[in-house]
Parts: structure tokens; C-alpha cells; sequence
């Protein structure tokens, strides 16, 4: 007679900050955390990056309750930890809405609205000018 298989509950939460976009599930665990495949020790190299990560986690009192699994694409380090941050909020969420107040007040929940500004014509990027001479 074969095995049954158990089924983890898993909670996703999707986080965006700049152009990264991250894909966040949360199994119930040990508190591992990985990234793209690979441990957030080893991801991350700046230790305020991993903190950044960990955040609502530590906010809730969740830290060695699950287990998290991200995928994210797009962007630079920063704003991939911080795409993070915000998925594994929206995540937490799901699994108990009690969080919300205290996920809110340390502003985990609100996606950051900051963008890279355009380039404009006549500009070599945003605001750059070409260097000016009067002759």
C-alpha cells in the first residue's frame, strides 16, 4: 500500500519594491529562509539586506514558525530584500489577519511607490545636463 503523501499548507504573498518582484510562499517550518534556490546567508552578502528580509518576521513573533521560500526577479539587491519584505508581509497576512495592525504601523504592508525617473531629452540621464560653456 503506498504512502500517503502530507500536504504542507503553504501561505504566498506577492512583494514589489522598485523593479524586483518577489514570489513568496510560507511553509510551515523552521525558520529557514531561501532565495531564488539559495540560502539568504549566501544571497545577501550586507548584513542589512538579511535584517531587511527578516523584519516582519520578527515583528510578528514568527521567526521559527515557517519557512520561507521566495523567488525574485528584476532590480538590484536592495530593492529585491525589500520586494521580500513586502511578500512575506502580504503572506503573513493570510495566515492570521490579527497581524495586520502591527505589520501596518511598522509600514511592512505598503508597497513603496518611489520609482527611477525618466530620462529626459537633451539630458544624459534624469537630471544630468551636458557639461555647460558659455564659448
Amino acid at each position: 500500500m503506498p504512502k500517503a503523501k502530507t500536504e504542507k499548507i503553504m501561505f504566498y504573498g506577492t512583494g514589489r519594491r522598485k523593479s524586483s518582484i518577489a514570489r513568496v510562499r510560507l511553509v510551515e517550518g523552521t525558520g529557514k529562509i531561501t532565495i531564488n534556490g539559495v540560502d539568504i546567508e549566501n544571497y545577501f552578502g550586507m548584513e542589512t539586506l538579511k535584517v531587511i528580509v527578516r523584519q516582519p518576521l520578527v515583528a510578528t513573533n514568527t521567526t521559527d514558525k515557517f519557512d520561507v521560500i521566495a523567488k525574485v526577479t528584476g532590480g538590484g539587491f536592495t530593492g529585491q530584500a525589500g520586494a521580500v519584505r513586502h511578500g512575506i508581509s502580504r503572506a503573513l497576512l493570510e495566515v492570521n489577519n490579527e497581524y495586520r495592525p502591527t505589520l501596518k504601523a511598522s509600514g511592512y504592508l505598503t508597497r513603496d511607490p518611489r520609482m527611477k525617473e525618466r530620462r529626459k531629452y537633451g539630458l544624459k540621464k534624469a537630471r544630468k545636463a551636458p557639461q555647460f560653456s558659455k564659448r
